[in-house]
């Protein structure tokens, strides 16, 4: 039976663990999509440093976090909603994600990563041989792979 495999199934129960519930006000909501042969997980961390944005992998664990300062010599506070302070979010990354590839961009606000899937984990064409003669099976049609066959 072939079952449908979510490698970040870990890092939902990493955020009901930790009482994320996607709510605004957390400081870095999060989009998680599959994109062909990639995740990419887009964090809203607008008016934040870039300087300040941490991205680390320790073992099967991602690491975002950043800090986003209030700003100097403002006077009295009438109204202060958007949060402050230091955030961070951690994903548990899947055997079948590419740790090694990670790549990141910070753009208007967005930091964006994209997680490729390793090589190891994509769908691949497996050769089989029948009485001694390789052979693919492609669509429900066996086509020999040797020159015996194509001369034939």
């Amino acid at each position: 039976m072939l079952l449908n495999y979510d490698p970040f199934d870990a890092f939902r129960s990493l955020d009901r663990m930790t009482g994320w519930r996607g709510q605004a006000g957390t400081g870095m909501p999060m989009d998680l999509y599959r994109a062909e042969d990639h995740f990419v997980a887009s964090f809203d961390v607008p008016g934040v440093d870039p300087g300040s944005i941490d991205v680390s992998v320790d073992g099967n664990t991602l690491t975002v976090s950043a800090e986003r300062t209030a700003p100097a010599d403002v006077g009295d506070w009438l109204v202060a909603e958007r949060p402050r302070g230091r955030f961070s979010r951690r994903l548990s990354l899947g055997p079948e994600l590419d740790r090694e590839n990670l790549h990141a961009a910070y753009v208007d606000g967005v930091l964006s990563l994209t997680i490729p899937i390793a090589e190891r984990a994509k769908p691949r064409q497996i050769s089989i041989e029948h009485a001694g003669t390789p052979h693919t099976i492609e669509g429900g049609k066996d086509k020999a792979t040797t020159q015996e066959s194509a001369s034939g």
